[in-house]
C-alpha cells in the first residue's frame, strides 16, 4: 500500500488531482494530512543508550570431528 499524503494547506488544491491521478492504481490512497499541534520530537535528544548486542547464539566450546568424507 502507497500513501499519497496531501498537506491540510494544500487540500483544496491538490486532493481531487491526485484521487483522480491515482484512480486507476488500486495500490495508492490519497489522504489528507490532518495532525495538529506542535511536533512532539522537536527539543529530544534521542539515544545515547543503546546498547548494541549480538543475538546470535555462541558457539559451543570445544572442539568438533571433522566433517569432511574420508579420501
Amino acid at each position: 500500500m502507497i500513501y499519497c499524503v496531501i498537506p491540510r494547506e494544500l487540500e483544496a488544491e491538490l486532493f481531487d488531482k491526485m484521487v483522480e491521478y491515482y484512480k486507476d492504481n488500486p495500490n495508492v490512497t490519497v489522504i489528507v494530512d490532518r495532525r495538529e499541534g506542535p511536533d512532539r520530537r522537536s527539543g529530544k535528544e534521542y539515544g545515547g543508550n543503546r546498547i548494541i548486542r549480538d543475538r546470535r547464539r555462541q558457539r559451543a566450546t570445544g572442539t568438533f570431528p571433522d566433517t569432511d568424507a574420508p579420501a
